[in-house]
């Protein structure tokens, strides 16, 4: 008797500056899963980026950034990856990524859903990456570890 493919709602964490990521999605997607990704959070949509806000963002002080995260651009944007993230059954921290991709998978940790992390190239080692389900060094591996029943086996 055949397996059935298990397919998955897949949050994909990541790096605007990554430039694997539309490719892990869209390999993932080949797959059958359902991916949310945060480039093209829904169809036509490009997604949240700080300078809808203010081109200047990065040289914001800490009182503007926080008022900025206030701004109509920024809810818009927290609502859709928020939504996603309690949509998904899975988070795939895909790295190079940082702070926001790191605070996600954090909550994919809390909230007792399976979370993978995908190490395509050498990143600094990082402790708390042993609250991963699973930790893929290629994209055999996160194919592998999305059909396991147990994430971590």
């Amino acid at each position: 008797m055949s397996e059935t493919k298990k397919i998955r709602k897949i949050y994909a964490a990541s790096s605007w500056r990554n430039e694997l990521q539309p490719a892990i999605v869209k390999q993932l997607r080949d797959e059958g899963h359902e991916v949310y990704d945060f480039r093209h959070p829904k169809s036509g949509d490009a997604g949240f980026s700080w300078s809808e806000i203010d081109e200047e963002w990065q040289t914001w002080n800490p009182r503007v950034f926080r008022s900025a995260l206030d701004h109509v651009f920024s809810m818009r944007g927290f609502s859709n990856d928020w939504q996603a993230m309690c949509w998904a059954d899975t988070g795939l921290l895909i790295l190079p990524s940082g702070r926001s991709a790191h605070i996600e998978a954090g909550y994919f940790v809390g909230a007792h859903k399976k979370l993978i992390i995908y190490i395509p190239q050498a990143v600094e080692p990082e402790l708390m990456y042993k609250m991963a389900d699973h930790i893929c060094l290629t994209m055999e591996e996160v194919l592998e570890a999305l059909q396991k029943e147990n994430y971590g086996s």
